[in-house]
């Protein structure tokens, strides 16, 4: 089978991310799953606004879907102006999506929508990425998987504010990806998944932008040195401050 056309971010080090995405659909709702995994695919920035879908032969094939259900989803997704479709030589589905204004009344909306308890997503991604990260300060990298944490560093610290989201999201992604685990990093990709949508309706800050950029490059660097006890603390801190700073806004 034909990999996804996937966009640079995504497709370094075996394209683990967006395989977590475009994995086979699993549930009896097929229509439902699907649109859901496409949104999960947006909100994650595997593609990106602007960015094209993969071709719908592929895509169908890729989520285990008839091509009749993969239509059905795209245009549900039209409809609530996530993408639009363009014909052409150079046609297909192109993410159109741009996310609410930050908002503390957004975040309140996105809160009540929540399928589990706040601290109960906290403590799950918690858990994920200190794991991730301890896993790869445990067993090292090699030096493609160290070229790639470098690239996608180098990318959430020289992000512009429009995209600081999407490539925060792919950092982090990467502390999965690395691993080599598809379960890791699925779970992981549906939990940040779910918390973008708040995080989004957070306005960013220059100074907590700084600030996470230090703790970044903390757990970077701790991956790097074969130091799991410095990645454990490295990512404890910077989840730990995200939370609180998310609390705080929700007040």
């Amino acid at each position: 089978m034909s990999q996804p056309d996937v966009p640079p971010e995504a497709a370094g080090f075996g394209a683990t991310a967006a395989e977590a995405v475009f994995r086979p659909v699993r549930t009896g709702n097929a229509f439902e799953e699907t649109v859901e995994r496409l949104l999960s695919a947006i909100k994650l920035g595997v593609v990106a606004r602007g960015e094209r879908f993969p071709p719908e032969r592929e895509l169908a094939a890729r989520l285990g879907v008839s091509r009749i259900t993969l239509r059905e989803a795209i245009r549900a997704l039209q409809e609530a102006g996530y993408a639009e479709s363009r014909r052409g030589r150079a046609g297909g589905t192109f993410v159109t999506y741009i996310p609410p204004r930050p908002s503390r009344a957004e975040a309140q909306r996105v809160l009540e929508r929540m399928d589990a308890p706040l601290d109960d997503l906290f403590t799950f991604r918690r858990a994920l990425e200190v794991g991730a990260a301890v896993r790869l300060a445990e067993d090292g990298l090699d030096e493609e998987g160290g070229r790639l944490l470098s690239a996608r560093l180098e990318a959430v610290d020289s992000a512009c504010t429009d995209d600081y989201r999407r490539l925060d999201t792919v950092f982090h992604l990467t502390l999965a990806e690395l691993t080599g685990s598809a379960s890791l990093t699925s779970a992981l990709a549906d939990t940040r998944m779910r918390i973008n949508d708040l995080l989004n309706a957070m306005p960013i800050l220059a100074r907590n932008l700084e600030h996470s950029s230090r703790q970044h490059r903390a757990i970077a660097a701790a991956v790097r040195a074969g130091d799991p006890e410095g990645a454990r603390r490295a990512v404890g801190e910077h989840l730990d401050g995200t939370a609180a700073l998310l609390r705080a806004f929700l007040g």
